[in-house]
Protein backbone atom coordinates (compact mmCIF):
# COMPACT_ATOMS: atom_id res chain seq x y z
CA UNK A 1 0.00 0.00 0.00
CA UNK A 2 1.46 3.32 -1.09
CA UNK A 3 0.53 6.86 -0.09
CA UNK A 4 0.55 9.33 -2.93
CA UNK A 5 1.67 12.65 -1.45
CA UNK A 6 3.71 12.17 1.72
CA UNK A 7 5.47 15.06 3.43
CA UNK A 8 7.60 14.88 6.55
CA UNK A 9 6.61 17.00 9.53
CA UNK A 10 7.36 17.57 13.20
CA UNK A 11 4.57 16.74 15.63
CA UNK A 12 3.53 19.65 17.86
CA UNK A 13 0.35 18.66 19.74
CA UNK A 14 -2.85 16.66 19.60
CA UNK A 15 -5.87 18.82 20.35
CA UNK A 16 -8.47 16.02 20.26
CA UNK A 17 -8.95 12.44 19.05
CA UNK A 18 -9.04 13.50 15.41
CA UNK A 19 -6.81 16.55 15.11
CA UNK A 20 -3.09 17.22 15.57
CA UNK A 21 -0.87 20.16 14.66
CA UNK A 22 2.38 19.54 12.81
CA UNK A 23 5.14 21.67 11.30
CA UNK A 24 6.13 20.72 7.77
CA UNK A 25 9.87 20.03 7.55
CA UNK A 26 10.26 21.51 4.06
CA UNK A 27 8.44 24.82 4.56
CA UNK A 28 8.07 25.29 8.32
CA UNK A 29 4.32 25.77 7.89
CA UNK A 30 2.12 24.61 10.79
CA UNK A 31 -0.72 22.50 9.42
CA UNK A 32 -3.89 21.11 10.98
CA UNK A 33 -3.83 17.36 10.37
CA UNK A 34 -6.43 14.60 10.62
CA UNK A 35 -5.45 11.58 12.72
CA UNK A 36 -6.50 8.36 10.97
CA UNK A 37 -6.60 6.49 14.28
CA UNK A 38 -8.80 7.07 17.33
CA UNK A 39 -6.45 5.19 19.68
CA UNK A 40 -4.52 7.04 22.34
CA UNK A 41 -1.02 6.64 20.82
CA UNK A 42 0.48 8.63 23.71
CA UNK A 43 3.82 6.84 23.45
CA UNK A 44 4.05 7.75 19.76
CA UNK A 45 2.70 11.28 19.49
CA UNK A 46 5.38 13.06 21.46
CA UNK A 47 6.45 16.67 20.95
CA UNK A 48 9.11 17.09 18.23
CA UNK A 49 8.63 13.55 16.88
CA UNK A 50 9.06 13.06 13.14
CA UNK A 51 5.79 12.13 11.42
CA UNK A 52 4.57 11.47 7.89
CA UNK A 53 1.50 13.35 6.65
CA UNK A 54 -0.36 12.70 3.41
CA UNK A 55 -1.54 15.77 1.47
CA UNK A 56 -5.11 15.14 0.33
CA UNK A 57 -6.85 18.49 -0.24
CA UNK A 58 -10.59 18.49 -0.94
CA UNK A 59 -13.51 20.87 -0.63
CA UNK A 60 -15.30 18.12 1.32
CA UNK A 61 -12.59 18.01 4.00
CA UNK A 62 -11.86 20.27 6.95
CA UNK A 63 -8.15 19.44 6.80
CA UNK A 64 -5.82 18.92 3.83
CA UNK A 65 -3.48 16.46 5.58
CA UNK A 66 -3.74 13.00 7.12
CA UNK A 67 -1.24 11.76 9.69
CA UNK A 68 -0.34 8.23 8.59
CA UNK A 69 2.97 7.28 10.26
CA UNK A 70 5.23 8.17 13.19
CA UNK A 71 8.97 7.59 13.62
CA UNK A 72 9.65 5.64 16.81
CA UNK A 73 13.34 5.05 17.42
CA UNK A 74 14.70 3.20 14.39
CA UNK A 75 11.33 2.23 12.92
CA UNK A 76 8.23 3.77 11.43
CA UNK A 77 4.82 2.94 12.95
CA UNK A 78 1.83 3.25 10.65
CA UNK A 79 -1.22 4.78 12.37
CA UNK A 80 -3.74 4.49 9.55
CA UNK A 81 -6.64 2.48 11.00
CA UNK A 82 -8.14 2.01 7.53
CA UNK A 83 -5.12 0.14 6.15
CA UNK A 84 -5.17 -3.23 8.03
CA UNK A 85 -8.35 -4.50 6.35
CA UNK A 86 -7.20 -4.16 2.71
CA UNK A 87 -3.76 -5.49 3.68
CA UNK A 88 -5.40 -8.53 5.29
CA UNK A 89 -7.71 -9.18 2.34
CA UNK A 90 -4.87 -8.92 -0.15
CA UNK A 91 -2.60 -11.10 2.01
CA UNK A 92 -5.19 -13.86 2.36
CA UNK A 93 -5.89 -13.93 -1.36
CA UNK A 94 -2.25 -13.96 -2.44
CA UNK A 95 -1.13 -16.45 0.21
CA UNK A 96 1.05 -14.10 2.26
CA UNK A 97 -1.32 -14.65 5.18
CA UNK A 98 -2.04 -18.28 6.03
CA UNK A 99 -5.29 -19.29 7.72
CA UNK A 100 -4.41 -22.47 9.66
CA UNK A 101 -6.81 -25.37 9.76
CA UNK A 102 -8.30 -25.04 6.28
CA UNK A 103 -8.31 -27.99 3.91
CA UNK A 104 -8.85 -25.96 0.76
CA UNK A 105 -7.72 -22.73 -0.85
CA UNK A 106 -9.61 -19.48 -0.45
CA UNK A 107 -11.55 -18.89 -3.67
CA UNK A 108 -13.99 -16.19 -2.55
CA UNK A 109 -13.56 -13.27 -0.21
CA UNK A 110 -15.94 -10.49 0.74
CA UNK A 111 -15.18 -7.58 3.03
CA UNK A 112 -17.66 -6.31 5.62
CA UNK A 113 -20.02 -9.26 5.98
CA UNK A 114 -22.96 -9.16 8.39
CA UNK A 115 -23.42 -12.09 10.77
CA UNK A 116 -26.01 -11.89 13.56
CA UNK A 117 -25.42 -8.49 15.19
CA UNK A 118 -21.89 -7.93 13.93
CA UNK A 119 -20.28 -6.91 10.67
CA UNK A 120 -17.09 -8.93 10.37
CA UNK A 121 -14.19 -7.54 8.35
CA UNK A 122 -13.79 -10.55 6.06
CA UNK A 123 -15.95 -13.49 4.99
CA UNK A 124 -14.35 -16.24 2.90
CA UNK A 125 -15.06 -19.54 1.19
CA UNK A 126 -12.68 -22.26 -0.01
CA UNK A 127 -12.70 -24.79 -2.83
CA UNK A 128 -13.50 -27.43 -0.19
CA UNK A 129 -16.82 -25.78 0.77
CA UNK A 130 -15.37 -24.29 3.93
CA UNK A 131 -16.67 -20.94 5.15
CA UNK A 132 -15.31 -18.54 7.72
CA UNK A 133 -14.76 -15.09 9.12
CA UNK A 134 -11.67 -13.02 9.85
CA UNK A 135 -11.89 -10.07 12.20
CA UNK A 136 -8.95 -7.74 11.58
CA UNK A 137 -7.41 -5.49 14.23
CA UNK A 138 -4.58 -3.02 13.73
CA UNK A 139 -1.87 -3.08 16.40
CA UNK A 140 0.27 0.01 17.02
CA UNK A 141 1.17 -0.29 20.73
CA UNK A 142 4.67 -1.64 21.43
CA UNK A 143 7.12 -1.85 24.30
CA UNK A 144 10.38 -3.85 24.46
CA UNK A 145 9.54 -5.56 21.15
CA UNK A 146 6.19 -6.78 22.53
CA UNK A 147 3.11 -5.66 20.63
CA UNK A 148 -0.21 -5.36 22.44
CA UNK A 149 -3.86 -4.68 21.66
CA UNK A 150 -5.77 -2.57 22.52
CA UNK A 151 -4.25 0.78 23.49
CA UNK A 152 -7.75 1.94 24.52
CA UNK A 153 -10.84 -0.10 25.50
CA UNK A 154 -12.91 -1.26 22.51
CA UNK A 155 -16.52 -2.34 22.99
CA UNK A 156 -16.81 -3.07 19.28
CA UNK A 157 -13.82 -5.41 19.40
CA UNK A 158 -15.25 -7.22 22.42
CA UNK A 159 -18.58 -7.74 20.69
CA UNK A 160 -16.90 -9.13 17.59
CA UNK A 161 -14.87 -11.66 19.56
CA UNK A 162 -17.99 -12.88 21.35
CA UNK A 163 -19.85 -13.35 18.06
CA UNK A 164 -16.86 -15.11 16.48
CA UNK A 165 -17.31 -17.72 19.22
CA UNK A 166 -20.92 -18.18 18.12
CA UNK A 167 -19.95 -18.49 14.47
CA UNK A 168 -17.23 -21.02 15.33
CA UNK A 169 -19.78 -23.15 17.17
CA UNK A 170 -21.99 -23.05 14.07
CA UNK A 171 -19.27 -24.57 11.91
CA UNK A 172 -17.49 -21.53 10.49
CA UNK A 173 -13.69 -21.23 10.59
CA UNK A 174 -13.06 -18.09 12.63
CA UNK A 175 -9.94 -16.00 13.13
CA UNK A 176 -8.81 -12.84 14.87
CA UNK A 177 -6.01 -11.34 12.82
CA UNK A 178 -3.76 -8.65 14.27
CA UNK A 179 -2.01 -6.59 11.61
CA UNK A 180 1.01 -5.24 13.49
CA UNK A 181 1.64 -1.85 11.90
CA UNK A 182 5.37 -1.83 12.62
CA UNK A 183 8.23 -4.22 11.79
CA UNK A 184 10.23 -4.79 14.97
CA UNK A 185 8.41 -7.24 17.23
CA UNK A 186 9.09 -10.55 18.95
CA UNK A 187 5.59 -11.45 20.16
CA UNK A 188 2.05 -10.05 20.16
CA UNK A 189 -0.45 -10.24 22.99
CA UNK A 190 -3.59 -8.75 24.54
CA UNK A 191 -3.19 -5.72 26.79
CA UNK A 192 -4.95 -7.38 29.69
CA UNK A 193 -4.79 -4.40 32.08
CA UNK A 194 -6.27 -2.08 29.49
CA UNK A 195 -9.33 -4.27 28.91
CA UNK A 196 -9.65 -7.40 31.09
CA UNK A 197 -12.98 -8.28 29.47
CA UNK A 198 -11.37 -8.51 26.03
CA UNK A 199 -8.61 -10.73 27.41
CA UNK A 200 -11.23 -13.04 28.92
CA UNK A 201 -13.24 -13.06 25.69
CA UNK A 202 -10.17 -13.97 23.62
CA UNK A 203 -9.30 -16.74 26.07
CA UNK A 204 -12.79 -18.23 25.79
CA UNK A 205 -12.77 -17.85 22.02
CA UNK A 206 -9.48 -19.72 21.70
CA UNK A 207 -10.89 -22.50 23.88
CA UNK A 208 -13.82 -22.74 21.46
CA UNK A 209 -11.52 -23.05 18.45
CA UNK A 210 -11.20 -19.47 17.24
CA UNK A 211 -7.61 -18.91 16.10
CA UNK A 212 -5.63 -15.76 16.83
CA UNK A 213 -2.97 -14.71 14.32
CA UNK A 214 -0.51 -11.83 14.11
CA UNK A 215 1.47 -10.53 11.13
CA UNK A 216 3.91 -7.65 11.25
CA UNK A 217 4.52 -5.18 8.46
CA UNK A 218 7.32 -3.50 6.60
CA UNK A 219 6.70 0.21 7.12
CA UNK A 220 8.28 3.46 6.02
CA UNK A 221 6.91 6.97 5.65
CA UNK A 222 5.27 6.19 2.31
CA UNK A 223 4.45 2.47 2.25
CA UNK A 224 3.21 -0.46 4.32
CA UNK A 225 3.09 -4.15 3.41
CA UNK A 226 2.57 -7.46 5.19
CA UNK A 227 5.90 -8.96 6.25
CA UNK A 228 5.53 -12.27 8.13
CA UNK A 229 3.71 -14.15 10.87
CA UNK A 230 4.78 -13.38 14.43
CA UNK A 231 3.95 -15.40 17.56
CA UNK A 232 0.80 -14.56 19.51
CA UNK A 233 0.95 -15.43 23.20
CA UNK A 234 -2.02 -14.63 25.40
CA UNK A 235 0.11 -15.25 28.51
CA UNK A 236 2.82 -12.77 27.52
CA UNK A 237 3.21 -10.01 30.09
CA UNK A 238 3.06 -6.47 28.76
CA UNK A 239 4.19 -3.24 30.41
CA UNK A 240 2.29 -0.24 29.14
CA UNK A 241 4.82 2.46 28.20
CA UNK A 242 2.23 5.11 29.07
CA UNK A 243 1.90 4.07 32.72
Amino acid sequence: MNYSAIQLAIFIERTNRFIVHCRLVETGEVVVTHVKNTGRSKELLLANTLVAVNYQPSLKRKTAYDLVAVKKGEMWVNLDSQIPNPLAAEGILNGTIDLPGLSGNVTYLKREYTFEHSKFDIYFETDQQEKGFVEVKGMTLENHRIGAFPDAPTLRGLKHVEELRLAQKRGYHCYVLFVVQFPIINVATIHRKMQPALYDAIKLAVADGVQVLAYNCEVDQETISIKAAVPFDLKQKFIDPNQ
